[in-house]
């Protein structure tokens, strides 16, 4: 028999007052409970009397721990926990029978890792809010405060409009051309859009064509000239389900699709979560959780799905199992499930009446990513066609797509779900184009018809709208689920930035205050926004191996792939392959076999992977390489290669290599500058050290 009982989140934080956090007494802190907190402490004090467990069951993240922490704190304060309670901590990523009863048979102490990682991000915010904010109202009145996640979102819209005033426009020409096909039947032949992509056997990029004065002897010379399809390609293309939504990804697709903005995205999801009466039921929850950055889906609910897939669209557009979703956002604690609707088989079209227009919108949002997270790919046909002129300098490109099975595209369309967004007319279009170049064979003759040319200037990058800034913001790994809404509202109410168009503006207060904290606090609030050297409380919770990190997740989407052979080795007859995992691509030596652990080598990023070959797979497996034996110690310093480039280690300090330098002309004395530079960081844990104490394994009364 258990008695559950809440405790409203945290029960104690920081006095609001200076010097609560007191870095010359080893970081010390002054904690307060809130008056709203005595009561809910009371309660489990009262309910532990003649009890044998407590079991804190709080959320599997740092606030979680950090609340099972807390409270366990308080009660030993107020000798509540006498020698006969047993107290445990269990965690579970979803509210079902199965999870529930799996923590509750494996429970363990509480992480103190997570809970120092806790203190760490609570300290540093307090320091930075309580230490710089006093300053900010002396020397710029009118600024209210400074944060650590608000003060680098500033800085990524301010450094964003520096850019663009900084850009200068460069003008470039395309040149299009209309080829009609020749035919000596009565066939009146076929109209083809075509654009230049080669000019005298040299590729041309975007800005080959800088004048109208070259366009327009480029269009004399198409129309003296003879052409004829030189090459054909057909492909197809698998195109993956998109990922059930997180917090961050709900907010970028509603203001997408819906034009919401993050804070009224939360607003409306928390209505859809919180529930509504239907019909003679109690108050029915719609949707999980929605703050989470994690992208796993209950079994039971994934099952749930597939059913509901096979029964409206056929059993040929549901995946074969169960889709098991990585980890892809930065420094993510996958505390929680994807946002997911609480019953798979409540369609849309059921709560039209029960729900205002806007609920509607975003829990049809909701409801389409998860049925479609579930299904078959879509799959396209592509054909590419070449057409050259007979000197052979000149070549023109040509491309068309059709459908060929929509797989999860299929919800899209499903008007039960929502009406329908398909254009019949564009795919029309595309049809149409797909058939005409399906039609032509090599050798064939085409004739240009009309030569189309347009004047581009090139154009600076885009302003940040609060979807891209949320999005940008992940990549980093800045902020968590929770802070993502909160962070827009508060830029703008302080009018640091202002929305106009749906893109944000920076307002002159906040780039005097963002210009102030560069120059005084940069190496505290954003060393470089690029760049992993940001303090990061997940790299505290962790424990760190002997070798450098190289598990990050990919930022991109994991699309379909096949392992590709590249070759085989020189004086050998191992294979080389080039494959994918949940973390990017990389190159194996040899097969997979079981208890073997083949050689692989991670790739950097790579725009296109079809350029890879075997030369470039050598190249890689050299690494690590020794340059040579470090003067002080005589320990080897080696040039090694991971997904984040290459980089120089000796022991456990790493270096990062610039991207400008060549690794092949690397030398020792190099490497041993670059060891004493100022990127350079420590990695794993120093020998001696444990992971922490030994401890008794948990026993229940």
């Amino acid at each position: 028999m258990y008695e559950v009982l809440p405790s409203y989140g945290h029960v104690r934080d920081l006095a609001g007052r200076s010097k609560s956090v007191r870095p010359d007494d080893d970081f010390s802190m002054v904690w307060e409970v809130p008056s709203a907190a005595w009561t809910h402490l009371k309660s489990i004090r009262m309910a532990l009397r003649g009890a044998e467990n407590l079991i804190l069951a709080s959320d599997p993240d740092r606030e979680g721990e950090a609340i099972a922490w807390h409270i366990k704190e308080m009660l030993e304060q107020q000798d509540a926990l006498g020698s006969n309670v047993t107290v445990a901590r269990v965690v579970f990523h979803e509210i079902t029978e199965d999870a529930v009863k799996k923590a509750l048979v494996s429970p363990r102490y509480i992480d103190i890792n997570l809970v120092n990682a806790y203190l760490a991000r609570r300290s540093l915010d307090y320091l930075i809010g309580f230490g710089i904010s006093p300053l900010l109202w002396r020397k710029l009145p009118g600024c209210q405060s400074a944060g650590r996640v608000q003060s680098a979102a500033l800085a990524l819209v301010c450094d964003r409009e520096a850019e663009i005033e900084q850009f200068s426009p460069q003008e470039y020409w395309t040149v299009d051309t209309d080829f009609k096909t020749q035919h000596s039947g009565p066939s009146i032949g076929l109209n083809l859009q075509s654009r230049i992509k080669h000019l005298n056997s040299k590729k041309l990029d975007q800005l080959s064509i800088r004048s109208q004065e070259e366009a327009r002897d480029i269009e004399k010379r198409i129309y003296s000239s003879q052409f004829e399809v030189i090459g054909i390609k057909r492909s197809k293309i698998n195109k993956n389900p998109p990922m059930p939504y997180i917090t961050s990804s709900l907010q970028q697709d509603a203001a997408n699709k819906l034009h919401f903005s993050a804070g009224y995205t939360m607003k409306v999801a928390q209505k859809l979560y919180e529930g509504i009466s239907l019909s003679s039921e109690e108050a029915t929850g719609l949707i999980t959780y929605i703050r989470t950055d994690g992208f796993h889906i209950s079994d039971g609910a994934a099952e749930d799905i597939l059913s509901l897939v096979k029964q409206r669209y056929g059993e040929e557009y549901a995946s074969e199992g169960v889709r098991k979703y990585f980890k892809k956002v930065k420094n993510a604690q996958e505390a929680h499930e994807a946002i997911r609707p609480t019953s798979i088989r409540r369609l849309p079209s059921s709560l039209v009446g029960a729900l205002d227009d806007d609920s509607l919108k975003l829990y049809s949002l909701i409801w389409k990513r998860t049925m479609a997270c579930q299904m078959e790919v879509s799959r396209t046909e592509m054909i590419q066609v070449d057409i050259g002129n007979s000197e052979g300098d000149m070549i023109f490109h040509s491309s068309a797509s059709r459908l060929d099975f929509k797989g999860y595209q299929a919800v899209y369309d499903d008007t039960e779900a929502s009406p329908s967004s398909y254009n019949s007319e564009v795919d029309a279009v595309h049809q149409d184009n797909f058939e005409a170049l399906s039609k032509l064979e090599v050798k064939d003759l085409v004739s240009p018809v009309n030569v189309h040319l347009a004047q581009h200037f090139t154009k600076p990058p885009p302003r940040y709208s609060e979807s891209a800034l949320i999005k940008k913001l992940e990549e980093l790994g800045i902020g968590r689920p929770s802070t993502y809404a909160s962070i827009m509202k508060v830029l703008q109410d302080r009018n640091y930035v202002t929305i106009k168009g749906r893109v944000l503006h920076p307002e002159f207060r906040g780039r005097m205050m963002e210009r102030m904290f560069e120059e005084k606090f940069g190496s505290i609030l954003f060393p470089d926004l690029d760049n992993d050297s940001r303090i990061c409380p997940r790299y505290i919770a962790r424990t760190l191996s002997d070798e450098d990190d190289e598990t990050e997740a990919s930022d991109e989407t994991q699309r379909s792939f096949t392992p590709r052979l590249l070759g085989v080795l020189p004086n050998s007859d191992e294979k080389v392959f080039l494959k994918q995992g949940p973390y990017g691509y990389y190159i194996q030596v040899g097969e997979d076999r079981k208890g073997v652990s083949p050689k692989r080598a991670p790739l950097s990023e790579v725009k296109d992977i079809d350029s890879i070959t075997l030369e470039d797979a050598i190249e890689l497996l050299q690494y690590p390489k020794i340059l040579g034996k470090h003067p002080d110690d005589d320990f080897p310093v080696l040039i090694t290669h991971s997904k984040a480039g290459f980089s120089i280690r000796h022991r456990r300090t790493l270096a990062p290599l610039p991207k400008s330098a060549d690794p092949k002309k690397i030398t020792l004395e190099r490497a041993l500058k670059l060891l004493t530079g100022k990127n350079v960081r420590k990695f794993g844990r120093p020998k001696g050290k444990t992971n922490k104490k030994d401890a008794e394994p948990l026993e229940w009364h």
